[in-house]
């Protein structure tokens, strides 16, 4: 736990880019599995909506977000700042996706 307290870039990229995972099994148990639906038909289901894709990764980083401001709030600058830039990245995914219409 001390880990989460340093502040550091490298702590902030790694945390933005396993915020979106975990958003990402939230949002699976809170809308798939009260539908008695597995993962792996969520994830089956992904894959037959590509679609739904930049629209579930925006939704996912909604938990960066929150960690972001979790961080700011501690004054943990260079943390937050990794955190920013991934979230960045994610975006300009996000963007590519719907451009190509993967």
């Amino acid at each position: 736990m001390n880990m989460l307290k340093q502040d550091k870039l490298s702590l902030g990229i790694l945390l933005g880019l396993l915020a979106p995972v975990a958003g990402l099994f939230i949002y699976y148990l809170v809308t798939f599995m009260p539908r008695d639906q597995s993962l792996s038909d969520f994830f089956t289901m992904l894959k037959q909506n590509r679609h739904l894709l930049p629209k579930l990764i925006s939704i996912c980083l909604l938990a960066n977000g929150l960690v972001f401001y979790l961080y700011t709030r501690k004054r943990r600058d260079l943390t937050a700042r990794g955190i920013f830039l991934i979230t960045m990245l994610y975006a300009i995914v996000i963007l590519l996706l719907k451009i190509i219409h993967w």
